[in-house]
């Protein structure tokens, strides 16, 4: 079951609820990942684009940014799928992003890093899925 929505009226208050739960601390993961996240991490998760191939991030997403608090329930998630990212450029496989599936229809992408034998991730965007992009997810291997 999904977790509730955050109903603010301004994309500041996202912005500060943002940067209070996730920039202060970071997040850590269910396998015990620390997760770190930018301030600026802000614009890329919730704003999207008016055109995917321009990919300006012009448009806030009220949809998104009403999920806030999701991105830390799908990374302490025991159950969600994980999958190896995407490469939309380089068109292959990214063995160092980990796609975070929950609630049917939510993505969590973190990059991995190992930094002095410690094992480290930094958050790069989430947002909800369409139905084609959930068959691109499951059609990836499975993140070990």
């Amino acid at each position: 079951m999904a977790p509730h929505l955050i109903h603010y009226n301004t994309i500041d208050e996202y912005r500060v609820h943002f940067i209070r739960v996730y920039c202060a601390s970071g997040i850590n993961t269910f396998d015990n990942i620390q997760v770190s996240f930018r301030h600026s991490d802000f614009d890329h998760a919730f704003f999207e684009s008016a055109n995917r191939y321009v990919r300006d991030k012009s448009v806030f997403s009220w949809k998104r940014a009403q999920r806030i608090d999701w991105i830390s329930n799908a990374l302490s998630d025991i159950a969600a799928e994980l999958y190896i990212g995407w490469d939309r450029d380089k068109k292959q496989n990214a063995p160092t992003r980990r796609v975070t599936f929950v609630y049917g229809d939510y993505v969590v992408i973190i990059g991995v890093f190992m930094r002095n034998g410690i094992k480290g991730g930094r958050f790069i965007t989430a947002y909800v899925a369409d139905i084609s992009t959930i068959a691109k997810i499951r059609n990836q291997p499975r993140w070990k």
